[in-house]
């Protein structure tokens, strides 16, 4: 299944891109169709166009029809750096803050590395942290592979167990009912469950091309091994 998404054609691709919403002002949907449309007619933009994104990519054996949405729907559609960063404090670059009137610019160091505290459900329970999705040393991104990666998508399944529920032999950093610990309690995943899967294969692609943020020291669910 995973390589027939990947051979998908590009004519297709592009378009569920034209279908997909924008998010933002009418002149944010303009800039952004216009940044990240393409042609797939053209043989200008396979050989030649880069591929737009907010840090360096490594393109190597990846697909870049695949890579090209996966950066539409990971930057544009979704704004997963929102929550995926280490919070708004450090999301921007220095004078790269929107919110205070200045051109957008992307904290390097901190895209889709995670860290973001959302706060605890309940008084007593873990805080709920988003994730680091940039890929480890082996290019998967969060270390896991794409089968997880799409079986999180679908179930909401909560693979790095970090707020197991809360059970006879498990008191502490645990989620009592009616809460249901096994599943990501902030990640909008019932939006995304049936999203086609090609888009799910787009954004692994893309997100298996970004630098890895190594995160804090392991045993953290926040770490990666870059090398």
């Amino acid at each position: 299944m995973i390589e027939s998404c990947v051979r998908i054609p590009l004519v297709i691709t592009a378009v569920v891109v034209a279908a997909l919403p924008l998010r933002g002002s009418a002149q944010g949907h303009g800039q952004a169709e216009q940044r990240y449309r393409w042609d797939p007619n053209s043989i200008e933009w396979r050989d030649v166009k880069p591929i737009e994104a907010p840090v360096p990519l490594n393109l190597r054996h990846k697909n870049r029809e695949l890579v090209r949405l996966g950066s539409y729907l990971v930057n544009v559609v979704g704004g997963c750096n929102d929550c995926h960063s280490a919070g708004p404090q450090t999301q921007f670059a220095r004078g790269g803050n929107p919110f205070f009137g200045q051109p957008v610019v992307v904290n390097q160091e901190t895209y889709l590395g995670g860290g973001r505290s959302f706060g605890s459900l309940v008084p007593g329970t873990p805080p709920i942290v988003s994730r680091n999705l940039t890929p480890d040393r082996y290019g998967r991104p969060g270390g896991h592979s794409y089968a997880e990666f799409l079986y999180t998508f679908r179930t909401g399944t909560d693979l790095d167990h970090a707020h197991p529920p809360c059970a006879a032999t498990v008191a502490e950093n645990c989620l009592p009912p009616p809460f249901n610990g096994d599943l990501m309690q902030i990640m909008p995943w019932p939006e995304y469950q049936d999203i086609p899967e090609v888009e799910v294969r787009a954004m692994y692609e893309y997100l298996s091309a970004i630098p890895c943020i190594a995160g804090p020291p392991a045993p953290s669910i926040l770490h990666n091994d870059c090398i």
